[in-house]
C-alpha cells in the first residue's frame, strides 16, 4: 500500500470538476500556486498553464517522480503537506499565492491547521476535503456542525462551501461525499483579541463538553471555580446556560477578555 493509499487519498478523475476547483481561485500569470497532493496530476497540468510557478507537494515519491517527469516545469517536491513551510512562500510581484489541493481524508484537519498558522504568507485557498468536514468548517453558530474548527477559521478567512463533488468524480470512488471550501485570508482576525491564546483556550474548553451548559464546560475544561465563569459569561452579556454551539466568534472574544 502506498503512504497515499494509506492516507486516505483518492484521485480525481472529472475534468470539468478539475476546472471548476481551479476556476475558483482563478490564478493568473502573476500567481505563485501550491498544490497539496497532486497525485496524478488532475488539477496540476491546468494550474502549470496559468500560474507564474506552480508548486506541487506529493508524499508518495513514485507519485511525484511521475508527475515531475510529465510537466517538467512544474516543482514537485517530496514533502508532507502537514509539517511542510508555508509561512516561507512570498508572492511574486504583482501577484498571490494560492493553495489548492485534494486533500487526503485522514489528514484534511491538520493540514488546515498549518495553513491557518501560516495565513500571512497566503491569499486564497480552494481545498476539497470530505464533504461532512467541509461543512463543519463553513457551518454558522447554532447548529451541531459548528465547532472550534469553524471558529478557528472562520476568525481568520472568509469562508464559503463552493462547490459539491460525488464520489464518483474520483478513482476509486470515496465512500462519502467530498466538497470544496474557498477561503479567503483575512489580513486582520475578524474580531480583535487581546490575547489570541486565552481565546483559543475558551473556545476549546467551550466545545470539549459540548453538551454542558457553557459555564459548566469552561469551568471544566479552564480549571476555575463555576462562580467565577458564570460571573464572566454574564458580564460579557452571554447567557452562562447557553451551549458552546450558539456563540458568535465576538461572544467568544468577549468571554476570553472577561475570564481570568
Amino acid at each position: 500500500m502506498t503512504k497515499r493509499r494509506a492516507l486516505g487519498q483518492h484521485f480525481l478523475r472529472d475534468h470539468a470538476i478539475a476546472r471548476a476547483i481551479v476556476d475558483i481561485v482563478a490564478p493568473t500569470a502573476q500567481d505563485l500556486v501550491v498544490e497539496i497532493g497532486p497525485g496524478d496530476g488532475a488539477l496540476t497540468g491546468l494550474l502549470a498553464g496559468r500560474a507564474a510557478r506552480v508548486i506541487a507537494l506529493e508524499i508518495d515519491r513514485a507519485l511525484g517522480a511521475a508527475l515531475r517527469a510529465r510537466l517538467p516545469a512544474v516543482e514537485v517536491l517530496d514533502a508532507d503537506a502537514r509539517t511542510w513551510d508555508y509561512a516561507a512562500l512570498a508572492a511574486p510581484a504583482g501577484g498571490r499565492v494560492l493553495i489548492l489541493g485534494n486533500l487526503p481524508y485522514s489528514v484534511g484537519k491538520p493540514i488546515l491547521t498549518a495553513l491557518i498558522a501560516a495565513r500571512a504568507a497566503i491569499d486564497e485557498m480552494a481545498l476539497m476535503l470530505q464533504r461532512e468536514v467541509a461543512e463543519r468548517i463553513a457551518a454558522p453558530p447554532g447548529g451541531k456542525a459548528y465547532g472550534s474548527l469553524s471558529v478557528f477559521t472562520q476568525l481568520h478567512c472568509d469562508v464559503r462551501l463552493a462547490l459539491r463533488v460525488p464520489p464518483g468524480a474520483f478513482r476509486p470512488p470515496p465512500k462519502v461525499d467530498s466538497a470544496v471550501l474557498h477561503l479567503r485570508v483575512l489580513r486582520a482576525p475578524r474580531i480583535p483579541l487581546a490575547d489570541p491564546g486565552r481565546f483559543e483556550s475558551v473556545v476549546r474548553a467551550a466545545f470539549a463538553q459540548r453538551r454542558k451548559m457553557l459555564a459548566n464546560a469552561l469551568a471544566a475544561g479552564l480549571g476555575l471555580p463555576l462562580d467565577v465563569v458564570r460571573r464572566a459569561a454574564t458580564a460579557a452579556n452571554v447567557d452562562p446556560t447557553r451551549r458552546a454551539e450558539t456563540l458568535s466568534l465576538s461572544e467568544f472574544a468577549a468571554l476570553a477578555t472577561g475570564l481570568p
